[in-house]
């Protein structure tokens, strides 16, 4: 099994970076692992944590229509660049928490996608030098308010909302190139979403490079690389839960913003 960096909050309100062990034990770092955290003598048993987002970004870049799957079903042709647009780090909650419907939209959809987390601080690389500065590889929701996306003729209102950004269980070093992403709602054995990661129009390594060569990435920094086709609404009382080979599950119920306190502790 592969190495999963996770982040927790200990019962104290302590945060740690650290090394998920198979019996659910985390060895703790002394700094996040991508700035040269080393493990301590404190570990942490399943009682005394709560896993948290893998890691707190400076910023979130995302990627629209990255599958030429996806293009088509939205009816749009594919970019001829990649389409970057911005989501609040406050978007951002952990494997298990819920995403709060809010009471301004009328239709809210899943889209899962592949994660990539920067390592180092970089600008202006071409894509041969990005796989230094990818640390790894979680899996995301770009949650997306559409009816509000289409209304307003641009994003950020649209995938903004706090709690739109599902991110996590944890971080993973190594992936498959073609590896399966899937999305399943509640307890239906059929995927809504089905694709290889392989198949996005522009690669992780030109993602990175394209943005660097924009704006400063800056360790723990994410890039979300697109979703495939399939995408479709949430429901209050949903379950979405997003697959990665090579990297597991992230699962987040959809609740009414108005039964809520927006309480979010990643």
């Amino acid at each position: 099994m592969a190495q999963r960096y996770v982040r927790v909050k200990t019962t104290q309100g302590q945060i740690y970076y650290g090394l998920l062990q198979p019996n659910r034990n985390v060895v703790v770092f002394d700094a996040p692992p991508w700035l040269g955290g080393q493990t301590t003598e404190l570990e942490l048993e399943l009682d005394e944590y709560q896993l948290l987002a893998p890691c707190a970004p400076s910023k979130i870049v995302a990627v629209g229509k990255n599958y030429a799957s996806h293009a088509e079903e939205m009816g749009t042709p594919l970019p001829k660049q990649p389409l970057l647009f911005l989501k609040p780090t406050t978007a951002i909650i952990a494997d298990n928490e819920s995403i709060y419907y809010p009471a301004q939209s009328k239709r809210v959809d899943y889209e899962g996608e592949l994660a990539l987390v920067i390592g180092d601080r970089c600008r202006n690389l071409t894509p041969e030098q990005t796989r230094k500065v990818i640390f790894g590889y979680t899996i995301a929701n770009d949650v997306t308010a559409r009816d509000l996306q289409l209304k307003d003729g641009q994003w950020t209102r649209a995938k903004g909302f706090d709690t739109f950004c599902p991110l996590g269980p944890w971080i993973v070093r190594e992936l498959s190139a073609g590896a399966r992403l899937q999305t399943f709602l509640n307890d239906l054995s059929q995927p809504r979403q089905a694709a290889s990661v392989d198949t996005m129009v522009f690669p992780p390594e030109f993602l990175v490079a394209y943005i660097s060569q924009i704006m400063t990435l800056l360790p723990g920094d994410v890039i979300l690389t697109g979703t495939p086709e399939g995408i479709g609404s949430l429901v209050v009382g949903d379950r979405v839960r997003i697959e990665i080979e090579g990297i597991g599950s992230l699962e987040n119920q959809v609740v009414s913003v108005n039964n809520s306190s927006l309480l979010i502790s990643s």
